[in-house]
Order: structure tokens, then C-alpha cells, then sequence
């Protein structure tokens, strides 16, 4: 099969919880929207920023539901499952389930539990979980940060080309430019390289990336676009800027405890998804007064998404 290299930015969406910790799939169709609004290209579910390692596979077959029938009636807004990585079995039955609900593409990720021993290992895992959506785009999702699997990926393309029809990609979540580099320009750039972190996209622009995958995409989506604009016109110094805000607004995910700040970013643009589930530790009560003071002081309403008119009349 045949698969185009996704270009833009492509969300990775917080899964909606209610007070009580159950999902709240209602949220999804304005999810959808607010992305749409903002010129995001793209979701990738129930990934690291959408706790799938913290969703039951039943779950996840809700979650994916309720994603393609909010998108069912725009074919270009590409939606990417995340299947997991410790029960091959599980992924198997989650990337079927996104192909009958007509997903676009499948994504993997290194086993981390019993860890592959080697390149030829992680590729055996991926053949087996492709081969049930023949037809699907697949990407391996590169993120040794949490899996602890950091083979270099210029090795795994290599061992998969030409071996998996639907291997379309990797999604990258690292900071190995060099190795990048390599995957982006191997067999003449057959392969679609999606760039996973934020906070020096810049720097992938450079060596050539189209397609980026982020967390903070959902609620900043406007200052990406900037920063891409001003690439693309050579005005670097713009561009710099435009990373460094990107920069200023990520240090705040540190400073108020991690991811699970995301969710409390997307409050402050009017969109309540409930708080992480366990073991991830949510912001207290009393550090969101300063979290806001943080965000003002950032100018945070300068470049934050924006909900359609519609959603408030």
C-alpha cells in the first residue's frame, strides 16, 4: 500500500474524564472542533498525553468511537490510534477495531515491560501487530523516555524496509537530531517522519521536517503556525522567538508537577477534561492562582487556540 507524509500539526488530545473518572466522550465532537478552528491537521489518540497506557482496551475502542464519528465527515482531518505495546494481543484487537470505525492510520510502540533485546526483535513485534490492518498506514512511535527502548531508528527503518508494505513511518520523540536526520533522508525520503517534541521544533524544521506530533498543539496551536510562517520565510529571528515563547510556556508543565498540566492549560481555553488518573500527580487547588499569574504573565492569550464562535452563541 501506499501512504502521504502528513504535513502540519497533528494534536495529541487529553482523554475527557468526568469528575468521577469515567470517560466524557460528549466532550469529543467540540474537541474535534476546537482543533479544526485552529488549522491542527490531525489527531494522535490515546498516546502518552492521552493516558492510553492508563485506558482498559475497552476504553480505547470508546475513545476511538467516539474520535471517528466527530471526524467521519472530514476525510482530511487524519486520525492516528494509539494501540499500546505491552499485549500484543491487545494491540492486534485495537488496530481492527480502528480500521472498521475507519481511522486513518495505527501506531506502536516498543514493548516496555519484557523489552525487545534487539532491532530484529522490536521489528518481529511490529510485523505481527501490522499484518492485521494490512491496509492501514502504520508508524512505529519512538519515545525511549518512557519505554526505555532506545534503539537508533535509522536501524529499524533499515530492517523493516521492504518487509512491511504498511510501514508508513515513525513518529519521534526524541532528541537524537543526527539519527533523524538519517531516517528522514533514507531511500530518498520514503519514509514520513512525524517530530515529537515541542519545545525544539525549530531545530527539526531544518533538517526538514513537515509533520509534528504535540501535546501542546491542543491549546497553543496558533504559535506554531507562527513559528512555521516565519520559517518558511527565512525570518529566523521570528522564528526563534516564536520557539522560545514555546519554550517559556513548556517550562510551566515542570514547574507545576507534568503532563498533567496539559489538562489544566485547556481549562484556561475553556475546555474541561478532567484531571489524570493515577499514578500521574494533577496540579493542587491552591497552585492554580499562580498558574494563571504564570500564564498572564506569559501573555498566554496572545497565541492560545480558540474555540469556534458557534460553540459560545
Amino acid at each position: 500500500m501506499s501512504s502521504q507524509h502528513l504535513n502540519g500539526l497533528i494534536a495529541a488530545p487529553f482523554t475527557p474524564f468526568h469528575g468521577s473518572g469515567e470517560l466524557n466522550l460528549a466532550l469529543i465532537p467540540d474537541y474535534y472542533a476546537l482543533l479544526k478552528t485552529n488549522g491542527v491537521t490531525g489527531a494522535f489518540i490515546a498516546g502518552s498525553t492521552g493516558e492510553g497506557v492508563s485506558l482498559s482496551l475497552q476504553e480505547k475502542k470508546q475513545v476511538a468511537t467516539a474520535w471517528a464519528s466527530a471526524t467521519r465527515q472530514d476525510p482530511e482531518f487524519r486520525v492516528m490510534c494509539f494501540l499500546g505495546g505491552t499485549s500484543i494481543t491487545d494491540c492486534i484487537e485495537l488496530a481492527k477495531h480502528a480500521q472498521q470505525e475507519g481511522l486513518y492510520a495505527v501506531s506502536f510502540t516498543a514493548p516496555f515491560y519484557f523489552k525487545p533485546a534487539s532491532v530484529k526483535q522490536l521489528a518481529a513485534c511490529i510485523a505481527e501487530v501490522a499484518a492485521a490492518v494490512p491496509d492501514m498506514p502504520f508508524y512505529y512511535y519512538h519515545i525511549p523516555v518512557l519505554t526505555g527502548v532506545a534503539f537508533n531508528m535509522i536501524d529499524l527503518l533499515q530492517e523493516v524496509d521492504g518487509h512491511i508494505s504498511n510501514f508508513a513511518g515513525i513518529k519521534y520523540t526524541h532528541e537524537d537530531f543526527m539519527d533523524f536526520l538519517s531516517c528522514l533522508r533514507f531511500q530518498q525520503g520514503r519514509y514520513d517522519m512525524l517530530w515529537g517534541r515541542d519545545e525544539n521544533m525549530l531545530s527539526a524544521l531544518v533538517l526538514g521536517a513537515k509533520g509534528s506530533v504535540g501535546s501542546t498543539f491542543n491549546y497553543a496551536a496558533p504559535l506554531y503556525h507562527k513559528l512555521i510562517d516565519a520559517f518558511e520565510r527565512n525570518d529566523l529571528n521570528t522564528a526563534r522567538a516564536e520557539q522560545q515563547r514555546s519554550i517559556d510556556m513548556i517550562r510551566l508543565l515542570g514547574k507545576y508537577g507534568g503532563i498533567a498540566t496539559g489538562k489544566t492549560f485547556m481549562k484556561a481555553i475553556g475546555l474541561d477534561c478532567g484531571e489524570f488518573r493515577l499514578p500521574v500527580r494533577n496540579m493542587k487547588p491552591e497552585e492554580r492562582e499562580l498558574f494563571t499569574k504564570d500564564l498572564e504573565r506569559l501573555s498566554f492569550q496572545d497565541y492560545c487556540s480558540r474555540f469556534p464562535v458557534a460553540k459560545h452563541s
